[in-house]
């Protein structure tokens, strides 16, 4: 297998998304399934499909395809979800209480073990089974507790200041869902969930499919 390093991130990106495909057909009962089939089911190109294994190995059969169960546990191992994590949400508003209220993340592996807010308006509200605590007593919480991952959910201005105490606390992953940019020592992995960002890139697909519809219509 190579390096994380080696591989290039948009591999990596879509790596969920072959994990996801081949736990539905494992629900399915189906055993082995070709590049050429996984490419209908996925919308890329047979080729691109082999290529984005083939960053992390050899797993397909000429003549048979890959093995569905086996690739889907190699895939599950590649992205580090054959152990579970324990995360805190800090910033418990609207967002911060739906992704508390998201089973799906328990199922996975993600356990949610505490929930923080300045607010003394939810401080003491139960979300899921969980109580929110007073954010002054994060430091103290942490330094009890082994936490994989932060989930910042607060606004843009106390972004870093949730970050720095994460950090200091042994947390090793960011789910950054504010609009900062934090700055993060290396070795403390983050992901940015920018919002809005996703939401201006469907803005231009729609409109890239607008352009080439009319572009179409005038030729």
């Amino acid at each position: 297998m190579k390096k994380r390093t080696e591989v290039s991130s948009a591999v990596i990106r879509r790596l969920p998304r072959y994990r996801r495909i081949l736990r539905d057909l494992l629900n399915r009962k189906v055993d082995a399934v070709s590049s050429t089939e996984l490419s209908g089911l996925m919308n890329y190109t047979a080729s691109q499909i082999r290529q984005d294994l083939n960053n992390f190995g050899s797993f397909g059969l000429q003549g048979y395809g890959y093995n569905v169960e086996g690739l889907y546990r190699q895939i599950t191992a590649i992205l580090g979800l054959e152990k579970e994590y324990r995360m805190i949400i800090v910033g418990t508003g609207n967002l911060g209480q739906a992704i508390a209220n998201y089973t799906h993340f328990y199922k996975s592996g993600f356990e949610t073990v505490a929930l923080f807010d300045i607010n003394p308006k939810l401080i003491g509200l139960q979300i899921n089974d969980i109580h929110v605590l007073d954010f002054q007593f994060i430091d103290e919480f942490l330094n009890k507790n082994r936490i994989d991952i932060g989930i910042v959910t607060t606004n843009e201005g106390n972004a870093q200041i949730v970050a720095d105490k994460l950090i200091k606390g042994g947390v090793k992953g960011i789910w950054n869902f504010t609009p900062a940019e934090l700055e993060l020592p290396h070795g403390i992995a983050v992901e940015n969930a920018h919002l809005s960002d996703s939401l201006q890139l469907l803005s231009y697909q729609i409109n890239q499919d607008e352009l080439s519809l009319y572009q179409r219509k005038s030729s």
